[in-house]
């Protein structure tokens, strides 16, 4: 039950959080609003084929992943949380009018152009593509200065308050947080998809614009309320102060027995000594000369020659998890090949009845959808099932879910190349080989064999790699643990920009067509999906590799975190 003093202080609490949710809640209505169906309006307002729109698409995301992680470094050690936030609020909000303006200003694109269309020679002239890249930065620039603060600053305003620790307010804020940006996600991907596709795009773009209007104003009409706490330093900064103090103290020999008064550690810390595992790292914890090392009250004189043990430990712990969240990487990739999807569903039937048909850009919702509903069957079905017959609690251990999801995510690359096949042999078969404007006899429903395969593997994995980094992990580095997902979607859609490079320019078929081909009935993206199946397959190889080099989780495969049993503590 809330307390008086949440209600009736000054600064924070409550009535700050509702502000704080419905900034980041927009924001997300906005930004995905326009993200979703962005393929489309590239190949059709602007002359782009496929493969070009979608390698914009794919560094557009890689900005907004990457973002967050330089806009919390930047909060954390120099400007704070609240400007961050708010020149975040700023720049997406100038990113999206300007971006709503290519729609209204005719100069802004070239003329619009047939989708896949052979004949459309409009190419868009540098000047307007340079309009369109600064419009889609600045989105970027926003998000980042959004996502990277708004669930920490919401945490600000509940953290030093006493009644929190019975009435659980900063566990529901967090709840409501994601249920919020999840329900905001689905919203765009369904209601303002379809008013693009129904309204046109001077409609469609408009409405980000003013939802992002309401975010700015939600986040800055509470700012008298807020708790802002300054900025203090970052954990890129202990990491860098490690690997420094580190390679000035190369030459120091390191005993092979470790003594108390050889480190530094902090006071309090049941750290001692560090570990034995990449010992060069031990070097930046080394007191070589305590009058000159050591403050009187204990402290590193020189932080960047001088760490302790616990700083060490982290970075250590950082580099450990590497390998299994590359894997992850990895599998992301097949999460992320939205834009040739929507491309594929705009060419099939739609239609759900006679008179409606969904917009090709909000089948990805299916894959929101898949992910919530496959969480709560593990959850609520699998779990309990498991344990009554074992008659024990029982769950999959972390490892095992993520392995599930790797391997799970090749199948869906199998399911969506056999369906892009019998899509282009149906176009071939009915006459359109040379149409791909073209709506085909064959329902775009088969896709959501894809996207229900896919949350199937992201339930898993996605789910899977943040508990593991949470897990293995210290506590002080939550916030780590926090972005390195995030991190992960960036890499990845760096990869996947390169991957359809190589691919445009380096595989062509029989009839000399690139299979990321314009025309998508000439090229061969069942072929492209083909090789991201077994690229797949290759990654869950590696994964099984990376999972025997790391060794047992903590406590066996994760148990410590809900006192349940692995159904099995195998790897």
């Amino acid at each position: 039950m809330i307390t008086e003093p949440l209600l009736s202080s000054p600064k924070g609490g409550i009535r700050a959080l509702f502000f704080i949710i419905a900034n980041e809640a927009l924001e997300r209505l906005a930004s995905f609003g326009l993200s979703t169906n962005m393929i489309l309006y590239l190949t059709r307002e602007y002359g782009m084929d496929a493969a070009s729109g979608a390698q914009i698409l794919f560094l557009y995301s890689a900005a907004g992943n990457f973002m967050p992680i330089i806009g919390a470094f930047l909060a954390d050690t120099y400007v704070g949380r609240y400007p961050m936030i708010g020149f975040g609020c700023i720049a997406s909000l100038l990113g999206m009018v300007l971006l709503w303006l290519t729609t209204i200003i005719p100069g802004a694109r070239v003329p619009s152009c047939a989708q896949f269309s052979s004949n459309c020679n409009n190419d868009a002239t540098t000047p307007q593509l340079l309009f369109l890249y600064f419009c889609l930065g600045l989105m970027s620039i926003g998000a980042g200065g959004i996502r990277s603060c708004s669930l920490a600053f919401g945490a600000d305003q509940l953290s030093k308050r006493d009644s929190l620790k019975h009435a659980g307010i900063l566990e529901s804020f967090f709840s409501w947080y994601y249920v919020t940006s999840s329900a905001s996600v689905f919203i765009s991907m369904t209601c303002i998809v379809y008013i693009q596709d129904t309204m046109g795009w001077k409609v469609g773009f408009g409405v980000p614009v003013v939802l992002m209007i309401l975010s700015t104003l939600s986040f800055f009409l509470a700012s008298p309320i807020y708790v802002k706490p300054k900025a203090k330093a970052s954990w890129l900064i202990g990491f860098a102060r490690v690997l420094v103090a580190s390679y000035r103290k190369r030459r120091i020999e390191l005993s092979s027995l470790n003594t108390d008064e050889l480190y530094h550690h902090r006071k309090g810390s049941a750290l001692v000594v560090p570990s034995e595992r990449i010992r060069f790292l031990n070097k930046a914890c080394v007191i070589k000369n305590p009058g000159e090392d050591l403050m009187p009250d204990g402290r590193a004189s020189d932080p960047w020659t001088l760490c302790t043990v616990d700083q060490v430990e982290e970075l250590k712990a950082l580099i450990k998890v590497i390998p299994i969240w590359s894997t992850g990487v990895l599998m992301s990739i097949n999460v992320l090949q939205h834009s040739f999807i929507v491309l594929q569903a705009s060419t099939m039937d739609r239609h759900i009845t006679s008179k409606f048909q969904v917009p090709a850009g909000s089948f990805t919702a299916f894959q929101l959808f898949s992910s919530v509903i496959w969480i709560a069957l593990y959850d609520r079905v699998v779990i309990p099932l498991a344990s009554k017959i074992r008659g024990k609690p029982s769950r999959l251990g972390l490892k095992q879910r993520i392995g599930i999801g790797i391997l799970s995510s090749s199948a869906a690359m199998a399911a969506l190349a056999i369906i892009e096949s019998v899509r282009r042999k149906t176009a071939i078969e009915e006459g359109f080989y040379d149409d791909p404007n073209s709506v085909l006899h064959i329902s775009a429903l088969w896709l959501l064999l894809y996207f229900f395969i896919t949350g199937f593997a992201e339930a898993f994995c996605g789910i899977g790699q943040n508990e593991f980094f949470y897990t293995e992990l210290p506590k002080s580095m939550s916030s780590v643990a926090s972005n390195l997902f995030e991190m992960g979607l960036s890499v990845s859609n760096l990869i996947a920009s390169l991957l359809v490079t190589i691919v445009r320019n380096f595989f062509k078929g029989n009839d000399q067509e690139s299979w990321l081909s314009s025309n998508i009935n000439k090229g061969h993206y069942d072929y492209y999906y083909w090789l991201l199946a077994g690229l797949s397959l290759a990654n869950f190889i590696y994964y099984r590799a990376c999972c025997k080099a790391y060794g047992p989780c903590k406590g066996q495969e994760g148990n410590t975190t809900d006192g349940g049993e692995a159904l099995t503590d195998e790897d």
